[in-house]
């Protein structure tokens, strides 16, 4: 199909054409022309993108059903959204993760910066993962998957179909295995330690590749130390930090699953007899842990995202604040405080403001050591803020 025989979606006068033309990916309901024909479209259609002067910009995926109107997928209008393009574009997300690790297990597909709009493909060894979490990723789901198999030789893909994005965009929450077969959580090698991660039944994906380098920063301070991990997942920090040394670790979360494959992996590692679990909400367990009188070397709290969205940021700060506060109490004089932030709508500066100020409501001071990020197997598209979401800041705190 050329682009001849593609519908057209058409800017209005008032839409922020410039961003789109110097990289932004993204167009909103309230920016294109809403004709009858236009909002006839079905989800997941490829049409040309004009601006309101009719110069083409490029292919766009359309979901009139989302307030993400249309998504940019290629600059070039005579591009063929084929079996081919999706090679091409995998191939050179697997050239950097191939470049960037010794091992087959990162993201290999991080959505806009890699070239697929909303899709997310994590690898796990000889299993992907996909999210197809835009509309158009899941009507050419088998073509994408085709590429994915071909280019990495993976023999087991899942789709994981959990998650608010696809509730965005009309899409089914139906996680299944598409090709090949599991016959349990797969064994993750990260840093030193061992991850068990659940493809069908765990978070996201099973395991937060994200956070490897924040993992390793925080391992660096954990020599001999007793650590608590706080919405620890399957041992994030924790089993990383007994990796770097530390003398015992603590794993709170609310997800007894998680923790048991938490327990797992520290038992893979030998080192079942340093590491324990607590099941429970973090805020109770924290304010109760207070209450024992507790103290840890190192402290480190990896919430979920308490500001998802714009509207959620008052509130998310609170959270952050709270939880700054909870955490530092139980800090041992001299000891370490990592907080970390997966909210894209609260960015650093008033994530930093919201865990400073709950530092100083404990009644400690701070030195700020260490401004983490996700690794580079998130790269960020320079355009969107939205890829750069996940912040860790690791503090010293006195006496």
């Amino acid at each position: 199909m050329t682009a001849s025989d593609l519908p057209v979606v058409r800017l209005n006068p008032k839409a922020a054409a410039q961003a789109i033309r110097h990289g932004f990916p993204w167009v909103y309901d309230n920016e294109v022309v809403a004709d009858r024909r236009t909002r006839a479209l079905a989800p997941g259609t490829i049409a040309v993108l004009q601006d309101d002067a009719r110069n083409d910009m490029g292919l766009v995926a359309v979901n009139p059903a989302s307030k993400l109107f249309a998504r940019m997928l290629d600059r070039d209008t005579a591009a063929q959204i084929d079996a081919d393009w999706f090679r091409t574009r995998v191939a050179r997300a697997l050239a950097l993760r191939a470049r960037l690790f010794d091992a087959p297990f990162y993201r290999l597909i991080h959505a806009e910066a890699d070239g697929l709009p909303g899709v997310v493909v994590d690898r796990f060894g000889d299993a992907l993962v996909v999210q197809p979490n835009a509309a158009w990723a899941e009507v050419r789901l088998d073509a994408l998957v085709e590429a994915l198999r071909a280019e990495t030789g993976a023999a087991t893909v899942v789709k994981n179909a959990g998650g608010r994005a696809r509730t965005l965009e009309g899409l089914d929450a139906e996680t299944k295995i598409l090709c090949g077969a599991l016959d349990g959580p797969v064994p993750v090698p990260m840093n030193g330690a061992i991850y068990m991660a659940d493809l069908l039944g765990g978070q996201k994906t099973g395991l937060f590749y994200d956070q490897r380098p924040n993992h390793a920063f925080a391992a660096g301070l954990a020599r001999g130390a007793r650590v608590l991990d706080v919405f620890s997942h399957v041992g994030g920090f924790a089993l990383a930090a007994l990796a770097g040394g530390a003398d015992r670790a603590l794993a709170v979360d609310s997800s007894d699953p998680a923790l048991a494959l938490a327990r797992e992996g520290a038992s893979r590692m030998g080192l079942s007899d340093r590491f324990e679990t607590r099941p429970g909400d973090a805020f109770a367990t924290l304010e109760a842990l207070g209450q024992e009188a507790a103290l840890f070397d190192l402290v480190v709290c990896d919430p979920p995202a308490f500001a998802p969205s714009r509207k959620a940021l008052d509130a998310g700060l609170r959270a952050y604040e709270r939880v700054a506060r909870l955490a530092a109490a139980l800090v041992a004089p001299g000891g370490y405080l990592v907080l970390c932030s997966c909210s894209h709508a609260a960015d650093l500066a008033k994530f930093r403001t919201a865990c400073t100020r709950g530092i100083g409501r404990a009644g400690r001071q701070a030195q700020l050591l260490h401004t983490g990020f996700a690794g580079p197997d998130h790269p960020q598209l320079p355009q969107l803020a939205e890829s750069g979401y996940l912040k860790a800041l690791a503090f010293r705190l006195d006496g």
